[in-house]
């Protein structure tokens, strides 16, 4: 059964784009995410460590929450690898153990997924009159924002 909230069905599926896209993006960090926190070698293993998996855990919880304002709206969340690395504006990169390329990556899928989401919520709240997704996405930003900062920290 469809949604009935308000919003047509054509700013629906729009909107469930833009988050599947989003999802798909969350899905690709988190994999990169967990890739650094199993294989990080650097005099700061530890702490890194630890804040690799803060990281993944705290991504994991956004992806359960994209997924399920996706349904909200009335449609379908990805869930396939292939439908992820299709739709996602990041790229999975190669293997490093590096801390320094491990933290510059993170930095600047963080820093992609910023700029995507301060665009879209615009785009959500205007053209397709979601303001719930709209509130959603800044909720989105915020925590990507803390999270680039902690990133940034670490590099001079």
């Amino acid at each position: 059964m469809k949604a009935n909230i308000g919003i047509s069905e054509k700013n629906t599926q729009a909107v469930a784009l833009i988050l599947n896209q989003l999802l798909a993006d969350e899905q690709v960090l988190f994999a990169k995410t967990r890739n650094y926190h199993w294989n990080i070698e650097s005099p700061s293993f530890m702490e890194l460590h630890k804040l690799y998996e803060r990281l993944y855990t705290e991504l994991a919880e956004t992806i359960d929450e994209i997924a399920e304002r996706v349904r909200k709206i009335g449609h379908y969340a990805e869930g396939r690898l292939a439908d992820y690395l299709k739709l996602t504006n990041l790229q999975e990169g190669e293997y490093t153990n590096d801390q320094t390329t491990q933290i510059k990556s993170l930095l600047d899928d963080h820093e992609t997924i910023i700029r995507g989401v301060r665009a879209n919520i615009e785009k959500v709240e205007d053209e397709h009159k979601d303001t719930g997704t709209a509130d959603f996405l800044t909720g989105v930003l915020k925590e990507h924002e803390e999270w680039a900062w902690f990133l940034r920290s670490y590099l001079k």
